[in-house]
């Protein structure tokens, strides 16, 4: 649950409402915290909102506040108005999107900048915008990692374009992996695949469902892209989601790993995964890949992979499994022995 501390309402009619409001919002997030650059981006949003309450209803309010929340504190971010609603919620966040004949980035930017957005929106009661944005901690120089990451990524044909993208976030002991695979291959599968990276590479400490919920967003006006993304907060325990056709492999000895699946394409439809929380061991090898590699093959097919480091295991997988027939990736992860 989340309380506010201090909060600022602002009425919004003209562009000098909004200039006030980014001031003020700039202020206060310097205060709380937030780096120059975050504050910046906090600052831009209010200004894509403000703007949206002007284009769309003429007027309405925008309200600022600081939250507290299991130990982190954010900014929130409100608007409303009583304007016409917006007819497609989820199509608004694709850039060039617009009903008004703008450019129609505001939503998209929001999305991307904010580390949550919630839109409700109908022609009777017109449009509320709810988002937030957390303080995060400064990350330490000599921080050792406890986990072994290795990565193996090549486009189909040699082309500079590459429809497949990863992620590879280590912060406090946890990790966030994942694999990316835009459909097709191409301009336009790498342009989904990097709209989905770089929308993970962003919000990386936020809750899975948020994670999956906001890269779709990222996603619209793309040709769309699956995705899987796993997350270690301990060497025990991890969270798993998944999107598409990515495969997962597990060495866990004789222990079955039940990794759920949703079919559907990121920034086709809205898509709401529900994350798993499962047990791990240590000594346990994790493996993602793309469709660019066979499906069909077995722990047995490599005799003591899993003795080795997880580069060692990416490169490995993608020289005797590569299919030459579409962009390929494959990322491997173990934890570090003490």
């Amino acid at each position: 649950m989340s309380t506010g501390v201090r909060s600022n309402e602002i009425a919004i009619s003209e562009m000098a409402d909004c200039a006030f409001a980014q001031h003020s919002v700039r202020r206060l997030a310097l205060a709380l915290g937030f780096s120059e650059v975050a504050s910046d981006e906090i600052t831009l949003s209010v200004a894509e909102l403000g703007a949206n309450v002007i284009k769309h209803a003429g007027k309405g309010t925008l309200a600022f506040r600081t939250i507290e929340q299991e130990g982190r504190t954010g900014i929130e971010v409100e608007t409303t108005d009583q304007g016409q609603g917006i007819n497609d919620v989820e199509q608004s966040f694709a850039d060039g999107y617009s009903t008004s004949g703008g450019l129609g980035c505001g939503m998209g930017t929001v999305n991307r900048l904010m580390d949550e957005m919630d839109i409700g929106s109908s022609p009777d009661r017109g449009t509320r915008i709810l988002c937030r944005k957390w303080v995060r901690p400064e990350k330490k120089e000599l921080e050792f990692s406890v986990w072994d990451v290795g990565v193996f990524s090549r486009s189909y044909g040699g082309a500079q374009e590459n429809g497949d993208a990863f992620v590879v976030k280590q912060w406090q002991g946890k990790v966030l992996a994942g694999v990316i695979d835009g459909l097709g291959h191409g301009e336009f599968a790498q342009k989904a695949a990097v709209a989905a990276q770089l929308y993970v590479q962003a919000h990386y400490d936020q809750p899975l469902e948020k994670i999956f919920l906001g890269t779709g967003r990222a996603c619209r006006g793309t040709r769309g892209a699956v995705m899987a993304l796993v997350r270690f907060l301990s060497p025990t325990r991890m969270e798993w989601g998944s999107v598409g056709n990515v495969e997962v492999r597990a060495w866990s000895e004789s222990v079955r790993i039940p990794f759920a699946v949703k079919r559907a394409v990121l920034g086709m439809e809205q898509v709401n995964v529900h994350a798993q929380s499962l047990e791990w061991k240590p000594g346990w090898l994790m493996v993602l890949h793309t469709d660019g590699l066979r499906t069909h093959w077995q722990w047995s097919d490599f005799p003591g992979i899993e003795k080795g480091p997880a580069q060692a295991v990416a490169k490995r997988l993608m020289r005797e499994l590569a299919s030459g027939r579409d962009d390929a990736t494959v990322l491997a992860l173990k934890g570090v022995a003490p």
